[in-house]
């Protein structure tokens, strides 16, 4: 009689232990599980210092733009100057705002006809100083100058929805070009 009833509770166990291991083990409740086991795992790896940094494709410090940093003649490298307006008394967001009107337009002018100084620009990091001039009349000399010497220029002209009058012009990108030549144009300006 001990031994059956041993057997019979014995039994009872173990079919509640099925029961339990098949309510736990459903896929509904491993999915969860497993996420949540990958995702610490992930962390887990990223918190470890990197012995050998991965090597990426497009790496912003790649052999030629170290080959331009690194250069000793700095006629060979390039820059790009923006000179902003100082009469027009723009806002910090208006003059940023107006800077990268000109960068892009810039770079989409010189997309069409010089790519291989985009290139070159691009493989020194694509340098960019943002300076100031008084008013329209030294913006145009600056403009002449530059062009006198091969530089590529580009004049933004607002429309004039917020703080200028349609038409201002209001930044000037003068390069990219030979950083000498650059600064034989803008050299004396005073930084923004």
């Amino acid at each position: 009689m001990f031994g059956s009833y041993h057997n019979s509770s014995q039994t009872s166990g173990k079919k509640k232990e099925r029961e339990w291991l098949g309510v736990s083990f459903r896929p509904e409740n491993f999915i969860p599980g497993l996420v949540i086991g990958f995702i610490f795992g992930l962390l887990l790896d990223l918190s470890k210092p990197s012995k050998n940094p991965p090597r990426r494709k497009n790496s912003l410090m790649g052999r030629h733009q170290q080959h331009c940093l690194s250069s000793n003649d700095t006629d060979e490298e390039l820059k790009m100057v923006l000179v902003v307006r100082q009469d027009l008394k723009m806002g910090p967001g208006k003059i940023a705002s107006q800077c990268a009107h000109a960068a892009t337009s810039t770079y989409a002018e010189l997309m069409q006809s010089q790519r291989s100084l985009l290139r070159q620009w691009e493989q020194c990091g694509q340098p960019k100083i943002v300076v100031t001039c008084k008013n329209q009349q030294e913006m145009n000399k600056l403009k002449d100058a530059a062009e006198s010497i091969g530089i590529p220029t580009y004049v933004v002209a607002d429309a004039g929805r917020t703080q200028v009058a349609a038409g201002s012009k209001t930044v000037l990108a003068i390069g990219p070009g030979r950083k000498a030549a650059v600064d034989s144009v803008t050299g004396k300006l005073r930084l923004l």
